[in-house]
């Protein structure tokens, strides 16, 4: 008999399996239906002894010293900082938009005053915030909007910018100073020794057992557990009454070159006529040495594997009434950025499921007080 049946072995379910089994001495059977542990964050050595991330570039950054100082507890960090350039006009300039990247897109030299009466000259105020279009014009205008994120953002959503809740394009901001750090976050780091090796660290633990290659569907009604964590998608655990979530899934094209680099930034956007929208350099993440390098192309694309949540209006309808169902099967925990159909980041995710721990430990105590 398992206290706890975990289905996912990312961030949620990793922690919620480790916090239970090492904190409250619970047994816990963690399954996931791919071939490895870490979710989308599953990092390994390719072919050429590189070390790339299977899903696409996953950076750790965040401004929540519990989350990293938890975190911790399973890794040792390397410091990086990251950083990203943006294919425009022929040209490679830094994203977010900062003073270095209207000098050279221009051929202009402002200061960071000039550079802000610049961008309020080209502002289109907009009297509400609704959607990405107005959250971006309204900070620097219809061209730069063009030329950085529009294309950009219709090739990863598959949706106007004009139809997309502004959370996702406000999440990258606009300075009027140099600092090219994609994140300003306190703490930005990479795991010492990859992700993989972090998430094996944390489900290290005797009362842990990992069943991979499994749908728990297989396996719901031959073994006994108690209660349920689940982080795959809300909608295909009540076998898409109301209709399936739309999410956009990506198409990963791996490459090693025989070469130190391949490019002058660890990724670099393509927002405008190039099938894919971004190439990450993987060696400027890992700090890894090594005669070759590796890179992968990200195509976005309507079908497969659930990445991201599509945060507009009809979704969220429709989310709103598996929340329903959600709220009405107490017996179950759902955790993470499918579960709950948000846009999360991994700290975030990380943060909520110490969150449940909480609410889970707290539950146990004030049951065990009531049978004393």
């Amino acid at each position: 008999m398992f206290d706890y049946l975990v289905v996912g072995a990312g961030f949620a379910g990793s922690v919620l399996a480790e916090r239970l089994a090492n904190q409250l001495d619970k047994k816990v059977l963690i399954i996931d239906r791919r071939n490895h542990i870490g979710g989308n964050a599953y990092d390994h050595y390719n072919n050429d002894g590189v070390l790339v991330h299977k899903y696409g570039p996953h950076i750790f950054h965040t401004n929540s010293s519990d989350v990293f100082e938890y975190l911790s507890l399973f890794t040792e960090w390397r410091h990086y900082e990251h950083r990203v350039l943006a294919s425009v006009d022929g040209q490679l300039v830094p994203i977010p938009i900062n003073l270095n990247t209207i000098n050279k897109l221009y051929g202009l030299n402002l200061s960071a005053f000039q550079l802000e009466e610049f961008l309020a000259s080209v502002a289109e105020p907009r009297d509400k915030i609704l959607t990405s279009e107005d959250v971006v014009v309204s900070k620097v205008g219809r061209e730069l909007y063009e030329k950085f994120f529009r294309n950009y953002t219709r090739k990863q959503w598959g949706i106007d910018p004009s139809e997309l809740d502004r959370s996702v394009t406000a999440r990258v901001p606009t300075r009027i100073n140099r600092d090219d750090r994609y994140f300003t976050d306190t703490y930005q780091a990479m795991p010492l020794y990859g992700f993989t090796r972090m998430f094996e660290n944390m489900l290290n633990h005797p009362n842990i057992k990992i069943m991979l290659n499994t749908d728990y569907r297989e396996i719901q009604k031959v073994i006994s557990y108690k209660e349920m964590i689940y982080t795959g998608p809300v909608d295909e655990f009540f076998d898409y009454r109301f209709g399936k979530l739309p999410y956009r899934s990506l198409a990963f094209k791996h490459e090693t070159h025989e070469r130190p680099t391949f490019q002058p930034a660890p990724v670099v956007n393509y927002p405008n006529e190039h099938p894919y929208t971004r190439v990450t350099e993987f060696k400027y993440l890992t700090g890894q040495e090594h005669a070759k390098t590796s890179i992968v192309y990200e195509f976005p694309k309507a079908e497969g594997d659930p990445y991201y949540p599509i945060p507009c209006p009809e979704n969220a309808e429709i989310y709103k009434k598996y929340k329903a169902l959600v709220d009405a099967t107490p017996e179950v925990h759902f955790v993470g950025r499918l579960a709950t159909y948000k846009y999360y980041n991994m700290d975030q995710v990380v943060a909520q499921a110490l969150t449940i721990f909480k609410q889970i430990s707290s539950k146990e105590l004030l049951e065990v007080a009531v049978n004393r």
